[in-house]
């Protein structure tokens, strides 16, 4: 570790310039740090297993190709994405002790990093906007839920996000670190990275708040606006049976939005009433919050969705009759 460290002390200009990398703090204080990161290695191949299986599910399952599960594949494929993007990255940097991050590398995970993780918010919106079309213009949905249109919004659920992503990582390159860079974050985090440049990073602040509040909390915005919106509508139900069946295909996607957000507003609130948290602290909560709801998803899909649940028991007793056979 102190030849790396003096290696990115040595790479850093003495005048203001470009860095040849940074260095990952990960966690100073935490004991048994590396069985941590193994336990995130566990998470990262259970997400990929669960995953993969939901996406097998809904592709080879024609009477699945419906607006509802186009939301949930391209979910599916976002917490694929997020995960590889982050954990086996962070497992080779402290179990390996390879804390040294070059320049043009960090960038890159920067970029992916928080680019799936917008996604991850946007494309829980969009599962809101399908069980909000579904419930609230039930003899409609078909019509204004179609395929084509729902691919149209996953993809511009994807567009968005890649903009403004990619013009707050852009904004790193105007910045000039005139010291030796210890980022404090278990990856290449965008605003303990910047926030350790040697000139003025404003710019750099006004994205970091411009992504927060338009793929984060907007989303978060919709998605309340449109329960609300959803709760009424179950309450005009007169069959109690209605009620509960309708709300019924709204708690498993409710779930996953609570898992999602709640440790990123804790975060945010955290921040904003300038409460100081110890570092290691924040780092823990940061990587629990990125690595746990990708592999949660599909479980919570898997065991509250009957059209999933259903097409998994029929490939089960389909192996039983094969094997006895």
């Amino acid at each position: 570790m102190n030849s790396q460290q003096a290696a990115l002390s040595g790479v850093s200009n003495a005048t203001i310039g470009r860095s040849l990398g940074f260095y990952i703090r990960g966690f100073s204080s935490l004991q048994q740090s590396d069985h941590y990161f193994i336990f995130l290695l566990v998470l990262y191949i259970g997400t990929l297993l669960a995953n993969i299986l939901i996406m097998s599910i809904i592709w080879f399952t024609e009477s699945l190709h419906t607006p509802k599960y186009i939301a949930v594949f391209s979910l599916a494929v976002v917490d694929v994405s997020y995960s590889t993007a982050l954990i086996p990255k962070a497992f080779e940097t402290f179990i390996f002790n390879s804390r040294f991050v070059f320049y043009d590398a960090c960038l890159t995970q920067m970029f992916f990093v928080h680019y799936f993780s917008a996604m991850e918010s946007l494309a829980l919106s969009v599962l809101a906007y399908d069980r909000f079309i579904a419930i609230c213009f039930p003899l409609r949905c078909n019509t204004i839920n179609t395929n084509r249109r729902m691919f149209l919004i996953v993809i511009i659920s994807w567009t968005i996000p890649f903009v403004v992503v990619v013009v707050s990582v852009s904004l790193i390159f105007r910045l000039s670190f005139c010291r030796s860079v210890i980022i404090n974050s278990y990856f290449c985090d965008y605003g303990p990275l910047f926030k350790s440049a040697c000139n003025d990073y404003s710019a750099n602040w006004f994205m970091a708040a411009l992504y927060i509040v338009a793929l984060f909390f907007v989303p978060l915005a919709f998605i309340l606006i449109s329960y609300a919106c959803i709760v009424v509508s179950i309450m005009k139900i007169t069959s109690k049976i209605g009620r509960m069946k309708a709300f019924k295909t709204c708690t498993a996607h409710l779930t996953l939005v609570a898992i999602f957000y709640t440790p990123l507003l804790v975060t945010y609130i955290i921040a904003w009433v300038n409460v100081t948290i110890d570092t290691d602290t924040r780092i823990f909560n940061s990587s629990l919050s990125s690595c746990i709801p990708p592999l949660i998803n599909p479980i919570i899909y898997t065991l509250k969705t009957e059209d999933i649940t259903n097409q998994i028991k029929k490939y089960i007793r389909s192996k039983k009759v094969s094997i006895f056979r």
